[in-house]
């Protein structure tokens, strides 16, 4: 009954429209009317008419099928097998994955081996050590440029040659040493470390003739120093150079198991001025320390305590989005009331020891706290909640300076397996937050080889230039032979190898799965670190590049089952009808697609297949005969360009030895140049594109003679003709027409291509103008309308669709011939007169343009043509722009959907921060009160202020930002998130009639469907009124800011942790748990550095009496 009322409710509805309709376009006598619904479905069908007879005529469509059918001879039409596809490369990619594993497993062997028969030095110099130090040969003044050494160096100097496999200079006979700015070089257990190091470079060596393919081979040690090969100068992304091999997203993992995190700061009323300060950066820092295999949540205390974020109830994933909003929120911390340890470790052990069905890590549990000190040990909470078993570890963290007993503080950690650190400065946050991952990773050792595990990244950018990688890791551990010592229990480092993306691609099938085919891989995260959409236009090197495969793609339910047997590891294979967003980003298609999906054997990674119906077939080309291959070959030579038009092909690796440009003509030549020295069938070619694209050569070839060259096109208000294939050739007639072509070379890469093969009938594209674009004139500028069409051909039963055809219609020609198109003064229908003296007649869009609006829009809601002259400037631009109201009636009436989509790895300008981007640079700064205060002189705070001076001498932090500012020195630019909602026709295919009510005004609009285009036509009165309330329409892109992160919260996807966990071993020795190393003055000290300060003011006074 439900329905019934609403269909009648419906027909009610639509029937007072059509009376009303009727009623507004009663004709009076002698006065011009709004067109009848019947006239407009008149003009609608002249419109289809023509241009399917024009269109056919001047592509020769039908011709190019029989030039195919003539020489199927000459290809055969091969199955796509999605199945065989996706495990035969899933194979391939873990055969190559594999050989890379035991490179490294060889590495850590040796390492193992080598550390533990060195033999320790206490007495060893910098310039008893040969080395080559990385960050030797340049320096960075305060403005950045380089410049020679600022230091004398004992670095050895290389020779190097450029390498297109590193994208780098690189001396293959080294390996290169790179140490952080803040740690000392000259220091015993650096130099020792140096020392060992140096015989890696054998293994390197070694490696790298067994396997020429190696990229990066990489030992990061756990006391910062990091050694590579082969050797390259290193390069700092900014002025100060700040990479710490144990901050990398691939040394963190391959340190320790997965971590679950709750961090709790004191802020109490005690912690105030710079120790507020600290304990900020300590915590960011912190963060920066966890990677999208953790979990976390952050809490501050005093009497109570809260969580920073209120909506993080629970343990969160550590991925980007979420470290940046805690670091919001712990930046806008205050310090009050009275410290209550108890408060902050019971919200801790709740959050950790729970039963909620969030997701979290299950591996490593811990607490950090951080604090100003407190004699409070809280040990009724260790009872209740952690003893006997001491299942989650406490790392407790003294914080500035002060006079607490630290006692208390050191127990805690020691009686709950963590470790006690001090941070009594800003030079001391780097170490000392990043300093526990040691202790984590004794399980990992005292498991021995099963805690020796290859495991493979997240995909990330390399910080030497290499672009998108993922890193094999393997911990290395210390074999020293004093079971006793706990020193045999830590991991001497990470050993990595990388892999570049681009070599993963190069296992993958492209061409033969078609423009819209592509395979992709997903790692346990639901990331992707192989799609088409991988496209990171900002280099983030702190980072890793983290872009779920449901923000890749358009995300529906379909999708999100897929992404879920993925990271499963499950097989499967689904048909499903989806959304996909064009090239250009100005369209959405529904199209059909085929996802196949396999595990990749050996890793966590699983591989898919992406394929449309289309594509299920693939043409391959055999042109044995060499005479017939010279024949087509040689309309692709320039001095044929003025009779065939121009040619451009696609800049494909053809060829090992070919050249490529950006510049179309240049890589024409360089390939031009090629064949005249190899042939197709050359092993160190591709045959099968080359024989496709000689095919595809003679074949567009024998259309020019048989067509194109016989027709006039300005006859036809065609500026050009064109035909691009799957086998790589764009061929546009006449020669002149390709000045002014501007449609990416790759057929795979261009948005009409694509959505030509996705879409039946006929696409129109107009040049794309955003809001603001400058006027044309159309006395001066020749606009191009391209219109393209899929062609398909059937051999034995199988159908392909192996090329596009097209034209670039003459706006100024076609908008002329739509305008007489859609009138009346031509129409040969009885009752079509013109007017008479004593009856009225129809408008229509030629001879009352003044009153009536004619458009032809496209799917994506674009104006194509319009009957106004002032709308020449406005073809090309989102109709919500050009007429806000028309474009909102025809979305408010079902004509077109919407789909808001995200783009998670746009570039935005920085904005200029007022707190952070004039933040000082972690110095403590005293007010003037303080200064006035003689009681202010005694305190910690001004021995605080002497020590930070002697930590930036020792470690150059007085001259440098905390790392956040750092990095955004240089940067003009940032990572963010971008928003863009795309228009699409619903499944409406009638004709419509529409009020359209503006409160203190209407008017009436026709619209219809052009068949087998993708252009609406639109019939509308002009709006009487300036105003009408509707909702603001548009297509362009903005960021998208997150007001308030707990209203944006979404459910956690759905990810799968590592299936090995080393969290605990009943023989570690929790001895080493930390000890209190602060610089703590003596009295005599302090005295004299007041007296020092003092002096100036008593001297003065001295004076001025």
């Amino acid at each position: 009954m439900a329905n019934c009322a609403q269909s009648i409710g419906v027909f009610c509805l639509f029937a007072v429209q059509t009376v009303l309709i009727i009623c507004v376009s009663t004709p009076t006598a002698g006065t011009h009317h709004f067109p009848q619904h019947y006239t407009m479905i008149h003009w609608a069908g002249r419109i289809e008419k023509e241009l399917e007879k024009v269109l056919q005529h001047v592509t020769g469509a039908q011709q190019m099928r029989s030039i195919y059918n003539e020489k199927k001879s000459q290809f055969e039409i091969k199955r796509n097998n999605p199945k065989d596809l996706v495990e035969r490369v899933a194979r391939d990619i873990s055969k190559l994955l594999n050989s890379k594993s035991k490179a490294l497993e060889k590495l850590v062997r040796e390492a193992e081996q080598l550390q533990k028969e060195h033999v320790w030095k206490d007495g060893v110099t910098e310039n008893a050590i040969s080395y080559y130090d990385s960050k030797a040969d340049s320096d960075y003044t305060e403005d950045g440029e380089e410049e020679t050494p600022l230091e004398t160096s004992s670095s050895l100097e290389l020779e190097f040659v450029d390498d297109p496999n590193f994208k780098n200079k690189v001396n293959y006979s080294s390996s290169a040493v790179q140490i952080p700015t803040d740690i000392y070089k000259g220091s015993p257990v650096i130099l020792n470390e140096l020392n060992w190091t140096q015989a890696l470079e054998r293994v390197f060596i070694e490696n790298r003739r067994e396997d020429s393919s190696l990229r990066w081979q990489v030992f990061g040690s756990a006391t910062g120093v990091t050694r590579y090969y082969p050797a390259t100068p290193w390069r700092a992304p900014n002025k100060i150079d700040l990479y710490d091999v144990r901050r990398r997203p691939w040394y963190i993992q391959g340190a320790s198991s997965p971590k679950d995190m709750v961090i709790i700061v004191d802020v109490s009323g005690s912690v105030s001025g710079l120790t507020l300060k600290l304990m900020k950066t300590s915590v960011m820092e912190m963060l920066d320390t966890l990677s999208d295999d953790d979990y976390v949540n952050v809490a501050k205390f005093n009497e109570k305590a809260e969580a920073v974020v209120p909506c993080f109830r629970t343990l969160v994933q550590a991925n980007v989005r979420n470290k940046k909003i805690f670091k919001e929120a712990v930046m806008h911390m205050q310090a009050k009331g009275t410290t209550d340890y108890k408060s902050g470790f019971t919200f801790a052990f709740e959050q950790l020891l729970n039963e909620s069905s969030a997701p979290r890590a299950n591996c490593n549990k811990m607490i950090m706290m951080f604090t100003d000190g407190g004699e409070d040990r809280a040990q009724d909470i260790f009872e209740k909640y952690n003893w006997p078993n001491k299942t989650v570890r406490v790392f407790t963290f003294s914080v500035g300076q002060h006079n607490y007993d630290v006692t208390p503080l050191q127990w805690i950690a020691c009686a709950n397996k963590g470790y006690y650190f001090e941070i009594p400065s800003i030079g001391a946050i780097r170490i000392n937050t990043q300093e526990y991952l040691d202790v984590l990773g004794r399980p990992m050792v005292l498991a021995g080889p099963k805690g020796k595990q290859v495991q493979w990244t997240n995909v990330y950018q390399d910080a030497l230039g290499l672009g998108l990688v993922i890193t094999g890791t393997m911990p290395v551990f210390n074999l020293t032979a004093d079971s006793a010592s706990s020193q045999n229990q830590l991991i001497l480092g990470v050993m990595g190898v990388d892999v570049a993306i681009n070599e993963i691609k190069k296992k993958t099938p492209t061409y033969r799965l078609g423009a819209n085919g592509y395979t992709f891989a997903t790692d346990p995260n639901g990331y992707v670190l192989l799609h088409p959409n991988l496209r990171p236009k900002i280099i983030n090197f702190r980072e890793p590049v983290t872009l779920d495969f449901l923000d890749a793609e358009l995300e529906d339910n379909n999708k999100e089952e897929i992404r879920r047997q993925m990271i499963d590891g499950r097989s499967g294979q689904r048909k499903i009808k989806t959304l996909i967003k064009s090239v250009d980003e100005r369209y959405i298609d529904e199209a059909m697609r085929t996802y196949t999906w396999t595990p990749v054997e050996g890793t966590d990674y699983s591989l898919g297949l992406v394929l449309p119906t289309y594509s299920e077939n693939h043409i391959k080309a055999n042109l044995s005969d060499q005479i017939l291959q010279v024949q087509y070959f040689e309309s692709l030579l320039p001095n044929s360009f003025e009779s065939e038009g121009h040619v451009f092909i696609a800049p494909r690796e053809y060829c090992n030895d070919l050249e490529l440009s950006n510049n179309n003509t240049e890589f024409l030549l360089n390939f031009i140049a090629l064949m005249e020295k190899v042939t197709p069938d050359s092993k160190q070619c591709d045959s099968l594109l080359l024989h496709n694209l000689i095919l595809d050569t003679g074949i567009i070839r024998q259309l020019v003679d048989k067509v194109w060259k016989n027709k006039d096109l300005n006859t036809y208000g065609f500026l050009a003709v064109f035909a691009a294939t799957d086998g790589g050739i764009t061929r546009v007639f006449p020669n002149k027409a390709a000045e002014t072509w501007e449609e990416d070379p790759e057929p795979f890469n261009a948005s009409y291509y694509r959505r030509s093969l996705d879409n039946k009938g006929y696409i129109f594209t107009a040049p794309y103008r955003s809001a603001g674009a400058d006027l044309l004139n159309p006395e001066n500028d020749t606009v191009g309308i391209l219109v393209s069409t899929a062609l398909d051909i059937t051999i034995g039963g199988k159908t392909v669709k192996p090329a596009v055809l097209g034209v670039k219609l003459d706006l100024e020609a076609w908008t002329d011939k739509f305008k007489i198109l859609a009138s009346n003064h031509t129409d040969s229908r009885q009752g079509s007169n013109t007017c008479g003296p004593n009856r009225g007649c129809e408008m229509d869009c030629e001879a009352n343009s003044d009153d009536l609006l004619c458009y032809l829009i496209d799917d994506g809601g674009f104006l194509i043509m319009s009957n106004q002259k002032d709308d020449w400037s406005e073809v090309g631009k989102f109709l919500g722009v050009v007429d806000p109201s028309l474009m909102y009636a025809l979305y408010n009436n079902s004509f077109y959907k919407r789909k808001q989509s995200f783009d998670y790895q746009s570039v935005c300008e920085r904005v200029q921060n007022s707190e952070a981007g004039a933040a000082r640079r972690g110095v403590f700064v005293p007010t003037i009160a303080d200064f006035v205060n003689l009681a202010w002189w005694t305190s910690a705070a001004a021995w605080s202020l002497f020590q930070q001076l002697l930590y930036g001498l020792a470690y150059h932090s007085w001259f440098v930002t905390d790392e956040v500012d750092a990095e955004g020195i240089e940067s003009k630019e940032r990572s963010c998130v971008m928003i863009q909602t795309q228009y699409y026709f619903s499944n409406l295919s009638n004709s419509y009639n529409i009020l359209q009510d503006c409160g203190n005004c209407s008017r009436l609009i026709h619209a219809k469907r052009i068949n087998n285009t993708n252009l609406l036509f639109v019939v509308a009165e002009k709006l009487p009124c300036s105003t009408c309330e509707i909702e603001d329409l548009s297509q362009d892109k903005e960021e998208f800011k997150e007001e308030n992160p707990c209203e944006e919260m979404t459910t956690a996807r759905y990810r799968k942790g590592p299936s090995t966990c080393f969290d605990s071993n009943i023989a570690e020795n929790t001895s080493d748990c930390g000890r209190g190393h602060s610089f703590r003055p003596p009295l005599y000290t302090l005295l004299l550095i007041q007296l020092l300060l003092l002096y100036p003011a008593i001297s003065h006074h001295g004076h001025s009496l």
